[in-house]
């Protein structure tokens, strides 16, 4: 699969762009576990333009992450395509066009997901964009509005006319938000549609090597796409490329296999930890982690273990949350 001189292996999984989660440290981390490719946080484009400080340094890309893309969002079609040429001479390997972010603060106002109720403004941003940056230009978007309104077997053939080079589509409607599940269904008839010749790339609800297997086996897509399963288990995407996955069952911690393996991922959380306070500060780069923490599936297989979790999410320093991970390795590695 390619994605204009980008060339991918075959069933590549993606990292997608996600707000206060892939900043560059856990970027590069998912890169190392096997991700072909990864997203930046989006950026607005009216902060872009800006130059809000915030925002540019969200631009900040390393090349051992390549390829990575930069996706944006906005409602004001000159301030998009304006700032598309800013994002180009960040370097990116692609810019990605957000249609799809379903929360208030950005579709509410008309951006994101908000788009899908402006098709014509859609379709006229996307086409500027495509005609004024050199950089290959892709979007990632929704089934539609809501129920009653699933667009997307059109839409993305207008989005192909407009000169994309590749689509990513979320399995759900904005109005669903991130609830339900992900239809499949839609996205696997656009990838079936003999005018449809841009990749297609599926997102929505993959969280296993099985649910990989089927989003490629029955649905067609030329890659897929793995968001919140990525929160806290940055090795996710070798067990989804290896075919297996590896949870650890409550109360069996005493197998050799399930120790060693709780260990290694436990030193990769550290290490997310490490890179984040040294790229940041002590205070910010902690609230980073935490997240990862909080989600991290490798300690739901822990009885009695809510104390230690609260103890770990409340920690204020460096050395109180090493302190706390490394007792819980001391009694469960």
């Amino acid at each position: 699969m390619n994605i204009g001189p980008i060339s991918f292996p075959s069933r590549p999984i993606f990292l997608a762009p996600m707000e206060d989660v892939t900043d560059i440290g856990f970027r590069r981390m998912c890169k190392k576990f096997g991700a072909d490719m990864v997203y930046t946080e989006f950026v607005s484009a009216e902060a872009l333009v800006r130059s809000v400080p915030s925002t540019m340094q969200k631009l900040t890309i390393s090349d051992d992450e390549r390829p990575v893309g930069i996706q944006l969002y906005g409602r004001e079609a000159d301030a998009m395509v304006e700032a598309a040429k800013v994002l180009a001479e960040a370097k990116p390997d692609i810019i990605d066009l957000n249609f799809g972010c379903p929360v208030k603060k950005v579709a509410g106002k008309g951006g994101g997901a908000g788009m899908l109720r402006n098709i014509p403004l859609m379709l006229d941003i996307t086409r500027r964009i495509v005609e004024a940056v050199s950089l290959p230009v892709t979007v990632k978007t929704r089934l539609g509005w809501d129920a009653e309104h699933i667009i997307i077997e059109e839409l993305a053939e207008q989005l192909q006319d407009c000169g994309i080079q590749a689509l990513t589509i979320h399995g759900r409607t904005r109005a669903q938000m991130y609830t339900g599940n992900a239809d499949w269904e839609p996205i696997g008839r656009v990838k079936a549609n003999p005018r449809i010749h841009i990749p297609i790339i599926g997102n929505g609800d993959l969280r296993t090597p099985d649910d990989v297997r089927q989003a490629f086996d029955h649905y067609g897509v030329d890659a897929v796409m793995v968001g919140r399963a990525s929160f806290g288990q940055p090795w996710i995407f070798a067990e989804m490329k290896e075919g297996k996955e590896e949870r650890i069952e409550e109360g069996k911690m005493d197998s050799e296999s399930a120790r060693r393996g709780f260990g290694e991922k436990l030193d990769i959380l550290e290490e997310l930890l490490r890179i984040n306070v040294e790229r940041i500060d002590e205070r910010r780069g902690i609230l980073h982690t935490r997240r990862h923490l909080a989600a991290t599936p490798l300690f739901k297989g822990i009885a009695d273990f809510r104390s230690t979790r609260i103890a770990m999410l409340r920690a204020e320093t460096m050395d109180e949350l090493m302190a706390i991970l490394e007792d819980i390795r001391r009694r469960f590695a």
